[in-house]
């Protein structure tokens, strides 16, 4: 099969898709919660349990997350598509997505951010490191609580067509482990 050339600056797209989630946080001064969509989450280790995200220097939750050291990853499905879209288009400095969205705060287990009760699975983190690396910051989390709707988790792995989680193709193209292709309209 002939190889052909990308650009460099599009390396990141032949690792997709990527699992979406809605991170959620407080910011610890304000008290004011917050919710990020982020394509770029993964785990960084089992033992002890961690997670990465990454997020851009510029975006409301990276100051809120340095600030608090704490932060949830909650699992969408696509039945919330239009809100996980919405929660990375606008800037929480100027929004509150949990009203504006029609999302549910509840709260968490250990850590003082949320989770998003429409959400299947939660993944309560502490930050242990945040590393710059390039355009964006890694923030490291050790999780200290882990759940699952019930259903959707057999304590092994995700039941993927019940959870029907979100994963970005590229740009505004998503789709779900079972195939189906959703096209965000502009």
């Amino acid at each position: 099969m002939k190889k052909i050339d990308a650009p460099n600056t599009k390396a990141y797209r032949l690792v997709y898709p990527k699992l979406v989630v809605l991170v959620s946080c407080i910011d610890p001064t304000s008290g004011k919660p917050n919710i990020i969509t982020v394509a770029w989450a993964v785990p960084l280790s089992i033992n002890p349990p961690m997670v990465g995200i990454l997020i851009a220097p510029r975006r409301y939750s990276h100051e809120i997350i340095s600030k608090a050291r704490e932060f949830v990853v909650n699992i969408p499905t696509i039945e919330i598509l239009d809100k996980t879209i919405k929660c990375g288009k606008v800037s929480g400095r100027r929004h509150d997505k949990f009203s504006e969205f029609g999302l549910t705060s509840k709260p968490a287990k250990v850590v003082k951010a949320p989770i998003i009760e429409e959400c299947v699975a939660h993944l309560e983190c502490k930050l242990t490191d945040q590393i710059t690396t390039g355009d964006h910051t890694l923030f490291v989390g050790e999780v200290v609580a882990v759940y699952a709707n019930e259903g959707v988790f057999d304590g092994e792995f995700m039941n993927v067509k019940k959870s029907r989680q979100i994963y970005q193709v590229g740009g505004d193209s998503f789709t779900t482990l079972s195939g189906e292709l959703y096209k965000q309209e502009t």
